[in-house]
């Protein structure tokens, strides 16, 4: 697997970053290619997943980490479009000390190693900034590290046999010689050819 822990993480939280400033208010009713968000609920994930992967990095434990993902509520926070950036740009200093990556840590209230924690992170920003990006129309091109990153990732929890219903869909075949990013949507659970459906 990569060594994660020569990733910058500021390159995709810059785009994610980008990808947020640019979504309209009109669009945030608008579906996702995670089934029970609509555009709102995925910022209010990313939201809190953030500050979560934050502390996690600072070894700041407590109810940010301590939250498993599927039981916070997922309104989008008044003033997102200000914290939102702060809190990636925050994430991104956080893992570049290398004590973030290193020791255990905790996200989602699971107690992990700091470098499996930060390939977490890596992945979240990485298909996140996908389904933002196709559910609201805007081009996406990942950085490559965070890309290989989140692709070994997906790559070896598929390998893994023990997937079940957690936190990754059923896989969705992909061609072998597909764009690494098809590739990575594939074995998260998504579909690469998602589009948002013409009507409401």
């Amino acid at each position: 697997m990569t060594d994660t822990r020569t990733i910058d993480l500021g390159p995709q939280t810059r785009i994610v970053a980008g990808l947020a400033a640019a979504v309209p208010d009109a669009a945030l009713a608008g579906r996702t290619p995670c089934p029970d968000y609509a555009v709102s609920d995925l910022l209010g994930h990313l939201a809190g997943l953030v500050v979560a992967f934050r502390d996690a990095a600072r070894k700041d434990l407590g109810p940010t980490t301590d939250t498993a993902p599927g039981s916070a509520a997922l309104s989008l926070p008044a003033g997102w479009r200000e914290d939102l950036p702060r809190a990636l740009g925050e994430l991104a200093e956080a893992w570049q000390d290398p004590a973030a990556w290193s020791g255990m840590t905790r996200a989602g209230g699971v107690d992990l190693p700091g470098e499996i924690a930060g390939v977490v992170a890596v992945d979240e920003l990485v298909l996140h900034g996908w389904d933002l990006a196709r559910a609201t129309g805007q081009e996406y091109v990942p950085d490559q590290a965070a890309l290989r990153a989140a692709h070994a990732f997906l790559l070896a929890a598929a390998e893994d046999g023990d997937r079940g219903d957690g936190i990754f869909g059923p896989i969705v075949p992909v061609p072998e010689d597909a764009p690494l990013l098809d590739r990575a949507v594939g074995l998260s659970g998504r579909d690469p050819g998602w589009t948002p459906p013409t009507s409401p």
